[in-house]
């Protein structure tokens, strides 16, 4: 049987989970999620947990933080006065937000921190700095 590899189109069934065993997110309930091998169009390590797997095979990965969404970084913590925020807004910790940088683009960021005069805006991704466990199905190589 054929081996899934570099530059081949897989579909996959997943199930992410943090090393807690809390589900971030899952295709169960959805259609497989489809990729080509070697694009980038995935984390480093669940793409790397795919290649060599056949076709109707399962398998647990378990993926480093580096090999996932990259370590959390403290640089990409904002302060920003709360008078800078739309008068519309009123921020809470964990509200996700999007914000124009310099160039025009939008960023998601995440309220990390409130006070009276300021806000902490982090613009890690949530799974930043997290391990993460991948169940895997490799439902197809397409």
């Amino acid at each position: 049987m054929a081996q899934a590899k570099i530059g081949d189109t897989v579909q996959v069934h997943y199930t992410g989970k943090l090393e807690d065993g809390m589900v971030f997110d899952s295709s169960e309930d959805r259609s497989p999620l489809q990729f080509t091998l070697g694009t980038g169009h995935v984390i480093p390590g669940f793409e790397r947990a795919v290649i060599g797997m056949e076709q109707g095979t399962e398998k647990t990965a378990h993926i480093e933080s580096g090999d996932a969404y990259g370590p959390h970084r403290e640089e990409k913590l904002m302060v920003v006065e709360r008078q800078q925020l739309p008068e519309n807004i009123t921020p809470e910790i964990g509200q996700q937000l999007q914000i124009r940088q310099g160039d025009g683009q939008a960023t998601a960021v995440t309220v990390a921190e409130v006070s009276q005069n300021q806000v902490v805006l982090d613009a890690n991704h949530p799974l930043a700095g997290r391990d993460l466990v991948f169940d895997i199905q490799l439902v197809a190589i397409v």
